[in-house]
């Protein structure tokens, strides 16, 4: 009988801006790639304007940001968000990636076709 492994594979869009719901993107981030998901999490919509201030230390939850960025979990930011947020250069800073295939936004289904489950926040 031969064993088999599937990767799961996950990309989380964080899209609300709202801390308490950037927090669950940061935190479900985690949790997936420490039971061994090829996690992805993405930063848009007014999620993208708050890539400085989880950048800042006295920010309670910059722990988890620095996390997942120490951890390569975060695959890219939206490119328009940003530039309508105001945060191109903070992301440029921070050494992020910019995704804007879709129209200047990161395309989910680009992540499907790759075998990622879609998880929006």
């Amino acid at each position: 009988m031969s064993e088999f492994w599937i990767e799961r594979k996950v990309a989380i869009f964080a899209f609300n801006g709202d801390p308490m719901c950037v927090v669950h993107a940061l935190i479900n981030a985690i949790e997936f790639h420490a039971k061994g998901y090829d996690t992805k999490l993405i930063i848009e919509g007014s999620a993208a304007g708050l890539i400085g201030k989880l950048n800042e230390a006295g920010n309670p939850l910059h722990y988890y940001y620095v996390r997942v960025k120490d951890e390569g979990l975060i695959e890219c930011v939206c490119k328009a968000c940003a530039t309508k947020n105001g945060t191109v250069e903070e992301a440029k800073k921070q050494n992020l990636n910019l995704c804007d295939e879709l129209f200047g936004h990161p395309s989910m289904a680009r992540y499907m076709e790759e075998g990622y489950e879609i998880i929006a926040i």
